[in-house]
């Protein structure tokens, strides 16, 4: 059985990928620090796979404990690394938490790999990196435009090293996933999105308004130029998304890349603005969400949608969730969580 580590595994896309993992077969270990995520998700891993995941508490920062894990736990052939600090407002006020977080923890592991025989790295990008595109939908080959914040920034300077490391030539394959909107939850209800405090994602803040935990709906401006007004986004379930983790992991073991270094975007294909997005889940699970208009909000990106042909056809990934379906499975989720 192969081995997989995921960093980050106990987080909202690492959780999700950690089942799907287990499912094709792959044996994981789980390094997290909790600073974003709770242990407790390790239980609802092992209920939906009937397999608990090998867990350690530490920090991807910590170079010597990483080194520790991967001493005890020998023969792992890839990595995914999802750890990193993701609230982009909060990267604007803590520039050098987010730089030290993001960036030492993938120095670490590109050390170690080749020092463990490590064949492969999955690393966790966004769609950030390409700011505002001048052409939609983006594809691969879209310009990489200037960061709007920190948090953007250190995906691109990810990719960067990766690319740097890749080309001097490492003993070692990657690929970089740029994600367009992860959102909903497992369909057993058993993982999904689990915000710490106020949430800085638009779909935990619908759920938790639906439920009367928070008063209403902030929608950040409806004088862009897009249909309705409101911020048009790609929103891919994260089931479907975890999948593309496997079969990137299995391209790499099994050496099917083109190249030592590639890149997917993982989309839907598909633009929904965020009324669009609240009237779907008002008709998918008939609960209203009372919601006002608000002044824009820096740092948003007016559109982006993915091109996901590359992913299609090259990596033979596709999404194929609908959106009523991923937003009912967020309405689940949360309606366990609330009661």
């Amino acid at each position: 059985m192969k081995k997989i580590l995921v960093t980050g595994g106990s987080g909202y896309i690492g959780s999700h990928t950690t089942v799907e993992l287990q499912n094709a077969g792959y044996e994981v270990i789980i390094i997290d620090n909790l600073s974003n995520s709770n242990a407790n998700v390790i239980d609802g891993i092992t209920r939906i796979t009937n397999k608990r995941p090998i867990f350690a508490q530490i920090d991807c920062n910590d170079k010597e404990a990483v080194a520790k894990i991967l001493a005890d736990n020998p023969g792992v052939e890839g990595i995914i690394h999802f750890a990193a600090s993701k609230a982009v407002g909060e990267s604007v006020q803590q520039p050098l938490k987010y730089y030290r977080n993001n960036i030492v923890s993938l120095l670490n592991l590109l050390d170690l790999m080749p020092q463990f025989g490590v064949k492969g790295l999955v690393f966790s990008s966004s769609c950030t990196v390409y700011g505002q595109p001048d052409i939609l939908p983006v594809t691969e080959e879209a310009p990489i435009k200037p960061a709007l914040s920190p948090y953007g920034n250190t995906k691109q300077i990810n990719e960067e090293i990766i690319r740097d490391t890749i080309h001097a030539g490492a003993p070692f394959k990657s690929i970089l996933l740029r994600y367009f909107n992860p959102i909903g939850a497992h369909p057993s209800a058993e993982i999904g999105e689990l915000p710490i405090g106020v949430p800085q994602n638009l779909v935990p803040f619908l759920t938790q308004t639906a439920a009367g935990i928070r008063p209403e709906l902030s929608v950040f401006g409806d004088d862009y130029n897009t249909p309705d007004g409101s911020c048009i986004r790609d929103y891919i379930n994260v089931v479907d998304l975890a999948k593309a983790h496997v079969v990137a992991i299995d391209r790499m073991l099994n050496d099917k890349s083109d190249s030592n270094l590639e890149i997917f975007n993982l989309g839907t294909g598909n633009g929904v603005s965020v009324l669009e997005l609240i009237n779907t889940f008002e008709e998918a699970t008939g609960v209203p969400v009372p919601h006002k208009i608000v002044g824009r909000r820096e740092g948003d990106i007016e559109k982006v949608w993915a091109n996901p042909r590359h992913a299609n056809e090259v990596l033979g990934w596709k999404a194929v969730e609908t959106l009523a379906d991923t937003l009912r499975s967020a309405w689940k989720w949360q309606t366990k969580l609330s009661r």
